[in-house]
């Protein structure tokens, strides 16, 4: 590859990065309108699937978008399965910040748990509120929350971490997943998430190019019945999870070695019956 080449593929790089993002910002601003006038016209239940529905298709085109510039791929199919299943927590691990676009891209009735600051974000909360997604506290109100919403058929996203992974291969996991499912008995499918790369890991800017392409790949992980003892579940959980992404995955070299990635390949998993 000649030094004119390289120059153009850089060029090409930044350009996919900030255009995909004005386009990201783009089509949340524009549903953000939508559901802003939306929401007092349309029954709850209505409102709920229309705006989870809408959510799907606006990250599905952003995703797809992202795709057609050979500069990053998804691989999601996996989780088309559970389009049919019935009620229950998707359950995945958390690399980046489109871990969530990419799950409900696929799936068109799920609520997610989302921290209560988003819920007002511009581009984010009127979308969120439309489609009655789950705010993270009060944690009893969650739960009870979470546990009706069930009664729908949905399901809900809901990542055990809390936040973005930290600690290799997974940060200590936080116990309300335990109590809505026990509450709510209802099963937990873990979703694991595999990646070439570090972009959108927590501490990464978001303006900041990473080194292209980027790859994602989503795998179904072991489905788990609805938890009798919350602290067994938990300790069952977090040992899963540790095990299915303990094998190391090498990513592209970054500037200053921000943290070490790993593959999220199990040895073994079970799909949904």
């Amino acid at each position: 590859m000649n030094h004119i080449e390289t120059i153009f593929i850089a060029i090409y790089d930044y350009m996919v990065l900030y255009l995909g993002l004005l386009w990201l910002g783009f089509l949340s601003l524009c549903w953000t309108l939508l559901a802003t006038v939306l929401y007092p016209l349309l029954p709850e239940r209505t409102a709920k699937l229309f705006g989870r529905y809408g959510i799907m298709i606006s990250f599905r085109i952003y995703l797809a978008s992202l795709s057609i510039s050979r500069r990053c791929s998804f691989d999601l199919s996996e989780l088309d399965i559970l389009q049919s299943e019935s009620p229950m927590i998707i359950a995945p691990n958390h690399p980046c910040l489109l871990d969530a676009v990419m799950i409900i891209s696929r799936l068109p009735n799920v609520a997610c748990v989302m921290k209560s600051e988003l819920m007002n974000n511009i581009f984010l909360g009127a979308g969120a509120r439309l489609a009655r997604y789950i705010r993270n506290e009060p944690i009893r109100q969650m739960v009870l929350q979470a546990s009706d919403d069930f009664k729908s058929g949905s399901h809900l996203l809901l990542f055990p971490e809390g936040t973005r992974t930290t600690c290799q291969p997974i940060n200590r996991l936080k116990g309300s997943i335990a109590l809505i499912a026990m509450q709510a008995q209802v099963p937990v499918q873990t979703v694991l998430i595999e990646t070439n790369s570090p972009y959108l890991s927590k501490g990464w800017p978001l303006f900041r190019k990473p080194i292209m392409p980027v790859s994602y790949k989503v795998r179904l992980g072991k489905r788990f019945d609805p938890p009798k003892n919350t602290h067994q579940f938990m300790a069952e959980l977090e040992s899963y999870l540790s095990q299915a992404l303990a094998t190391p995955l090498r990513t592209a070299p970054t500037h200053d070695a921000l943290t070490t990635h790993n593959e999220v390949k199990p040895k073994s998993y079970e799909t949904p019956q």
